[in-house]
């Protein structure tokens, strides 16, 4: 216990003495703190003034065919201010105000000599517009429509009749009912991903590393294989579970102290988060952590050269992805067949069980099986690390061979 606490403490005390690290985090907790300033940044680039992203449209109605009832859509939130008018103004005329920004757009109501209305749109240039944006038309049309009707002295409840509204509600066949926020659940499922990922690749670059500087020789002499492989691994762990934290943090800060209040909770549900939730994404953080770490360590010692490492790496990668994206994918149908199957298979399941959790569709029982096949899991690959790492740590020759590994287990079990 005492070799694997110094194991652990050399490792802790090599990581965040890195420049890579300390650089690495300190641009990511900027970007973050630039990121949650965005809205302040361009609010003091217009020097504190509000933008309004509102158009200016002229519509006129030079045959007072709505009978002034088109004030109404500046009522109507489309999001445009709308200037109207009676008088009889000509193209040549909005041209000019076009051109002179006093308008963005024009409407023109027109009556042809058969009787009926055209509504002519104009803009400064037509790649502006693919077409008459629907909202207007609907609402020049609803406008339209609510005059005539007015005029045939209908009561209130025809009037209703023609015009009915439906309360509008959303239900599903499936008994599990499902709740949560797809896109936080993604969100959350990428970071805890690439939080997993990066944080084990570590020790596949720590232990080359090591290996090239000869420090592993005197590693090796004073303590056994086991030690080193589990010390490492535990101290590059809690290095990643602190920045995780440090970089979680700081964004929650940022975004208290920085965005307008209710911004975020209005982009992001987070009604679901719960200290239970917490305490499963924590677990299956380590665990996760440790499945594909102690994966990455076995790569690690069958290279001796930092150049070797990305190629070595590369089946441990694939399996990553693999197993993130069938998370990933599945959480579209969360009550799935093969999302219950992400959920308890290994390589798959740190990123899909906390979400399960989060929708409520997965059981104790589920989070339970899910916890011992993992663990299971861990502790072979923790069987086959240590036994390869024993016979090809001190390894300076070429990169080992899928075949050359497969020896190497058999002759260490003779």
């Amino acid at each position: 216990m005492r070799d694997l606490k110094t194991v652990i403490a050399f490792t802790i005390k090599d990581m965040v003495q890195r420049k890579s690290f300390i650089i690495s985090t300190l641009i990511i907790l900027v970007l973050i703190v630039i990121g949650f300033n965005i809205p302040n940044i361009m609010k003091a680039l217009t020097n504190g003034e509000e933008s309004s992203s509102a158009d200016k449209v002229l519509v006129v109605d030079s045959t007072n065919l709505f009978e002034g009832t088109l004030e109404n859509l500046n009522q109507m939130e489309l999001g445009d201010e709308f200037q109207i008018t009676n008088d009889n103004v000509s193209f040549d005329e909005i041209k000019t105000k076009i051109e002179n920004k006093d308008i963005d757009e024009a409407i023109l109501i027109e009556q042809k000599d058969d009787g009926t209305y055209t509504l002519r749109y104009i803009v400064e240039n037509k790649t502006q517009v693919v077409s008459v944006p629907e909202d207007i038309i609907n609402a020049v049309s609803t406008i339209y429509t609510n005059l005539q009707i007015s005029k045939l002295g209908l009561t209130q409840e025809q009037i209703l009749s023609l015009a009915p509204n439906f309360e509008v509600s959303i239900e599903q066949t499936e008994e599990q009912e499902v709740s949560g926020n797809i896109g936080v659940m993604m969100i959350m499922s990428l970071i805890l991903f690439y939080a997993i990922y990066f944080c084990a690749y570590q020790v596949s670059s720590s232990i080359t590393t090591e290996k090239t500087s000869k420090i592993m020789e005197t590693l090796v002499t004073s303590t056994s294989p086991r030690t080193i492989v589990l010390g490492k691994t535990i101290g590059i762990g809690i290095v990643g579970l602190i920045q995780v934290c440090l970089i979680v943090g700081v964004a929650l800060i940022s975004a208290k102290a920085f965005l307008e209040p209710g911004l975020l909770e209005a982009v992001l549900d987070m009604s679901k988060f719960t200290p239970y939730l917490a305490i499963i994404t924590i677990v299956y953080f380590i665990l996760g952590y440790f499945a594909y770490a102690l994966l990455y360590a076995l790569t690690g010692s069958t290279v001796s050269k930092p150049e070797d490492i990305q190629s070595a790496n590369t089946p441990v990668a694939i399996l990553a992805v693999i197993g993130f994206y069938l998370a990933y994918f599945t959480m579209m149908n969360p009550t799935s067949e093969l999302n219950q199957f992400a959920a308890i298979f290994p390589i798959s399941s740190p990123f899909c069980m906390p979400f399960r959790v989060m929708m409520g569709v997965a059981s104790t029982s589920e989070v339970i099986l899910s916890i011992v096949v993992l663990l299971i899991t861990i502790l072979i690959i923790a069987k086959v690390a240590i036994k390869i790492y024993s016979n090809a740590i001190l390894n300076y020759g070429t990169k080992m061979t899928f075949k050359d590994i497969v020896k190497v287990y058999k002759d260490k079990n003779n």
